[in-house]
């Protein structure tokens, strides 16, 4: 008996295409951690000393915040920028009106939404400004964090940041470890990427796709 010829194409049965779930690269994530672990381990050897601190970065949540910069700013003459801060009219009144800083001397932003954009709006602007060195205020339970992205980001345009915390007494709530790293974790991945993690997160979870 001769043997039957191939089905035609109209007879075979297509195969059911498999669509693969848009997942974030795992891989990705650990070698970035591992490479921004390195960096950071070695920062000793290549971070040139940094010059006398060039401006205040005052980060927003707390008015407490705002007072301890404009003394700071008053007593040193340096300029300040707030990010995410109160709303401009207090703004204002606090560094202006009370402290008697001249208005060149503070600049407001309100880009900001979260720890990590405190840096990723403003740092560019930093750069192209060629500040090298900048303290940083924020309270005191926040510092960890803030620090923690702040030297990922800013460092990356070669700004160093020194803490100056404010102390936040019996308002201080210590911030888990999960949500230090976490945002340690979303600075290294704007660094490869430019993007934040959070905003990717937030849009695959919502079409089911994590």
């Amino acid at each position: 008996m001769p043997p039957l010829p191939p089905p035609s194409l109209a007879q075979r049965r297509p195969r059911p295409v498999r669509r693969r779930r848009g997942r974030f690269p795992g891989r990705l994530l650990l070698l970035v951690c591992g490479v921004g672990a390195l960096i950071w381990l070695s920062r000793g050897r290549w971070w040139p000393t940094p010059p006398p601190p060039q401006l205040i970065l005052v980060l927003g949540g707390d008015v407490a915040r705002e007072r301890h910069a404009a003394a700071l700013a008053e007593a040193r003459g340096l300029p300040v920028v707030v990010s995410g801060g109160s709303n401009p009219e207090y703004a204002r009144w606090l560094f202006q009106q009370r402290q008697g800083l001249s208005p060149g001397q503070v600049q407001l932003d309100y880009r900001a939404r979260d720890t990590l954009s405190n840096f990723t709006s403003l740092v560019d602007d930093l750069h192209r400004a060629r500040i090298r060195h900048a303290l940083l205020v924020t309270s005191s339970d926040h510092m960890d964090r803030a620090l923690l992205v702040g030297r990922i980001v800013a460092g990356s345009r070669g700004i160093q940041l020194t803490p100056e915390p404010v102390d936040c007494a019996d308002q201080c709530r210590p911030e888990r470890r999960r949500k230090v790293w976490g945002d340690g974790l979303r600075a290294l991945v704007w660094l490869v990427s430019g993007r934040d993690l959070r905003h990717w997160a937030a849009v695959h979870l919502d079409h089911g796709r994590w």
